[in-house]
């Protein structure tokens, strides 16, 4: 417990013209007030968070599994919708499959979630793939046969 004292420091601040021993007290008596205020007052993790920081919260947890592997567009709009969720990724399964847990009370948050989330995807799927059409206007590019017109008679300054 000693080495755990002595290793950890604090860095603190100060913006003064003039650093006197009084600022130097008003600095050092802010600080450990917050220090005070934060050990009694533990923050809550929100939004993306570990399965086991969710677990502790004590809320119950549901989850709902994804197949997709934009995972990413889904905690963009989960974090829209402010849910606090994990995602553990099924390693085990080809291709793989990710469960999102999330708190019991957020329920209807997640659903509304899930509904934007699956009508952007296919939205998405709707749209035509930019590459798809470059590739096709590319090759028809390379199929036609540009020729060049050479004028042999050019008439010649004297």
């Amino acid at each position: 417990m000693q080495e755990d004292v002595e290793q950890r420091t604090v860095a603190l601040a100060i913006s003064a013209s003039k650093l006197t021993g009084r600022e130097l007290k008003k600095a050092i008596v802010k600080l450990l007030a917050h220090l005070k205020d934060k050990q009694n007052h533990p923050t809550i993790p929100q939004g993306k968070q570990s399965v086991k920081q969710l677990a502790k919260q004590g809320q119950g947890m549901t989850s709902i599994e994804i197949t997709d592997q934009n995972i990413k567009d889904f905690e963009r709009v989960a974090k829209k919708y402010g849910v606090d969720f994990a995602v553990m990724k099924d390693k085990h399964e080809i291709p793989p499959k990710y469960v999102v847990f999330f708190k019991g009370k957020d329920a209807d948050a997640i659903t509304n979630a899930f509904k934007e989330y699956t009508a952007d995807m296919v939205k998405k799927a709707a749209r035509p793939s930019v590459l798809a059409e470059l590739r096709k206007l590319a090759a028809l590019a390379k199929n036609t046969v540009i020729q060049k017109v050479k004028h042999k008679d050019k008439e010649q300054s004297l």
